[in-house]
């Protein structure tokens, strides 16, 4: 299959401006952690899991956990994107009754596990991992976390366990924009020897830009030829990658645009699409 990155790349700037649109519409969201992640979830659902409308929940297809779950807002981008939800659906999110809440849950099609309590994708993703193992399935597991979640110690008795059963059928990803609710990672808890740390529990550690849809690409590509251990992609990205004054700005976390800034970005990623040959 030929894969068409720019086409990809023009389908993230679209996926940021309907995440723009339900935060600025609804005043609630995490649009900082949306656009870091938001390339990630373009390649996992459009180059690399075999998740359908069609398909989802059968037996074979492949399992995907936001354990960032603030960053949900990018997530329902995606799954509209592919057919799961309606515009209607997204315009309702954060309404009165609507089933597009703050954090993914599984009432809403396309989504497996609620999460948002930080901390626990993991370790759900890796008893995924074992039961695709012992239905002899080729399902493969991804779960992306945020780089402020690996502070909780759940994360690292889920990473122990992968490393122990070597799930190579699990893979990882860390959203790591260095960026966190209360200021950097490095201040809040530092992430000095990541790399060796994911290798101390017996994980492949691979590294590569989060918001290259092409190096994205490839990443997930070596993780699947790793057949002895789990993998994780420390995925380095940029908090409110694609819209400059939002760009590795801490308050763009929990932060809503105003009419200025929401008529600005909309210019700036219309205009970043088109310039993509």
């Amino acid at each position: 299959m030929e894969k068409k990155y720019p086409e990809l790349q023009r389908k993230s700037c679209r996926l940021r401006r309907l995440v723009l649109d339900m935060v600025f519409r609804a005043r609630a969201g995490h649009i900082g952690g949306d656009y870091s992640v938001c390339d990630i979830l373009n390649v996992l659902y459009n180059l690399q899991m075999n998740i359908t409308p069609e398909t989802f929940g059968k037996k074979g297809t492949d399992h995907f956990i936001l354990s960032k779950g603030h960053s949900v807002e990018a997530l329902y981008a995606v799954l509209y994107d592919k057919g799961f939800l309606s515009m209607e659906d997204l315009e309702s999110f954060s309404q009165f009754g609507s089933k597009l809440i703050g954090h993914p849950n599984n009432k809403v099609p396309g989504i497996e596990m609620n999460s948002g309590s930080l901390g626990h994708g993991l370790s759900v993703a890796v008893g995924m991992a074992l039961a695709e193992r012992m239905d002899r399935t080729d399902s493969r597991v991804y779960v992306v976390m945020g780089d402020g979640e690996l502070a909780e110690g759940s994360v690292w008795e889920g990473a122990m366990a992968a490393g122990h059963y070597k799930l190579s059928n699990l893979c990882a990803v860390i959203d790591r924009n260095g960026l966190q609710i209360s200021g950097t990672t490095e201040e809040v808890m530092s992430h000095a020897n990541l790399d060796a740390r994911w290798r101390s529990f017996g994980w492949n550690v691979l590294r590569t830009a989060g918001n290259d849809i092409e190096k994205l690409d490839r990443a997930f590509e070596m993780a699947k030829e790793c057949k002895d251990k789990p993998t994780v992609i420390i995925a380095e990205t940029t908090k409110g990658c694609g819209v400059s004054f939002m760009e590795n700005k801490a308050p763009w976390h929990h932060r809503v645009p105003t009419q200025e800034e929401y008529l600005l970005a909309v210019r700036e990623l219309e205009e970043k699409e088109a310039s993509i040959q």
